[in-house]
């Protein structure tokens, strides 16, 4: 895994939980790109002070937790395989680590982020299955990585097509404050987790234009049936409607939509009129968010097949991060009937 905020929080987790697994070592390797923080490398400062103090500061991660500048030898030998990176950088890691993996090993990916071009929709877990040839799994939820450091109740989704291998990635992640539900729905875990990103930058323009909660509940209401529909247009029956109600689904929007980072930026993009990557800057130590891309992303395959006015609130999100319109336009054409989304897979074809 890549270390910064959800990494670290991934490695805090599973470094106390290997050490009551028999069946694991108890050592836990993560990747580090290197940098210098202050007059010495991030490497050093995580294996000596047990603590990532740029993109986690004041929690400890436990000491059989070791941090490596080399992705390549983090994976050598290593038989469960936890992949954390923006979305846009994950075939460059792939490339670096292919060659290197066990042909038994497993992944699971957490990355909230899919593939959507004018053809269609390219998952995660697909991209590193296609490179590294191993089962892979999926994990999202409404899980801010600050609250899970400092160990607030919360829940997780993992998808899993491998009923035993589930148990495995349950026994890895579960404690007693980090809750796992698993379910036999790869894709929709990744789906939710991504697009609830766009739906939390809609929610973070109403937070900057102060239009209050009534407005706010309405804009994820609508967002939450668009990634729905999208859901069905792109994938038919292959994403389960259950999903939607698990943590990666409902509970994530929620929560992406009062405390994430993508709200954030977006209220601060309204209030200040920087541009998205000024602000990823500024707030977020150069941090990417996948809110924006992902808007960008949706908007070309729903452009391509013509469907725009299906998703008025997709659309409205786009034209406002890329084209320059007024935050307020977010309200143009909310007026789709979603009524009959749940008798058919694809109602905008």
């Amino acid at each position: 895994m890549r270390v910064k905020s959800r990494g670290s929080t991934a490695a805090r987790i599973i470094g106390s939980n290997v050490l009551k697994l028999p069946d694991f070592d108890n050592t836990v390797k993560i990747w580090v790109y290197e940098e210098i923080v202050g007059r010495n490398k991030l490497t050093e400062i995580i294996n000596t002070q047990h603590e990532n103090v740029k993109y986690l500061p004041g929690h400890k991660l436990p000491e059989n937790v070791v941090a490596v500048a080399d992705a390549a030898e983090v994976v050598r030998d290593a038989t469960h395989i936890v992949v954390v990176i923006p979305h846009q950088f994950i075939q460059n890691l792939l490339d670096t680590i292919h060659g290197n993996i066990l042909p038994n090993a497993q992944a699971i990916s957490l990355i909230k982020g899919i593939g959507i071009s004018s053809q269609g929709m390219t998952t995660m877990t697909q991209i590193i299955h296609r490179t590294l040839t191993i089962p892979v799994s999926s994990l999202s939820g409404a899980n801010i990585a600050n609250e899970i450091a400092e160990e607030k109740y919360c829940e997780t989704t993992i998808g899993c097509s491998d009923p035993d291998e589930a148990i495995v990635w349950r026994s890895l992640f579960n404690t007693s404050y980090f809750q796992v539900n698993c379910v036999n729905d790869v894709i929709g875990v990744e789906f939710c987790g991504a697009l609830k990103n766009i739906v939390a930058v809609g929610a973070g323009f109403i937070d900057g234009l102060g239009l209050g909660n009534n407005t706010k509940a309405a804009i994820i209401r609508i967002g939450f049936l668009e990634m729905r529909r999208l859901a069905m247009h792109i994938s038919g029956a292959q994403i389960q409607d259950s999903t939607f109600m698990e943590s990666c689904g409902m509970a994530d929007v929620i929560t992406t939509c009062y405390g994430g980072r993508n709200r954030r930026l977006a209220e601060e993009f309204v209030k200040t009129g920087k541009s998205m990557p000024q602000l990823e800057q500024e707030l977020l130590n150069g941090q990417k968010l996948q809110g924006y891309l992902t808007a960008g992303e949706v908007h070309s395959y729903i452009n391509s097949c013509g469907v725009n006015d299906h998703f008025p609130l997709f659309t409205n999100i786009y034209e406002i991060c890329y084209q320059g319109k007024h935050p307020r336009t977010i309200f143009d054409g909310l007026n789709v009937d979603f009524s009959r989304d749940t008798l058919t897979p694809s109602p905008v074809t």
